[in-house]
C-alpha cells in the first residue's frame, strides 16, 4: 500500500508538475510571460461575460425572459 501512495507522489511531483516548475523558473526572468495562462483565462472570461450579457439583452428586448417572482410553488 505504501508503494501505491509513493507512486502517486512520484506521478504528481516528478511528472505532472514539471510544466509548473518551468513556469515558476520563468517567472524570475519575465513575469508577463510566466502569467500568459492567467491572461488567456481572463480574456476568455471577459468574452464569455460579454456574450452572456449580449444574449440577456436580446431576450429582454424580445420580452422572452420570464421574470416571474413566483418561480416556485412555495413563493406564491
Amino acid at each position: 500500500m505504501r508503494a501505491f501512495f509513493e507512486a502517486i507522489g512520484y506521478l504528481f511531483t516528478d511528472i505532472l508538475f514539471v510544466p509548473l516548475d518551468l513556469i515558476r523558473a520563468l517567472e524570475l526572468k519575465n513575469w508577463w510571460t510566466a502569467n500568459i495562462i492567467t491572461w488567456i483565462f481572463i480574456i476568455i472570461c471577459c468574452a464569455a461575460t460579454w456574450y452572456w450579457i449580449k444574449q440577456l439583452k436580446i431576450y429582454k428586448e424580445n420580452n422572452d425572459d420570464d421574470q416571474d417572482t413566483t418561480a416556485h410553488s412555495f413563493l406564491s
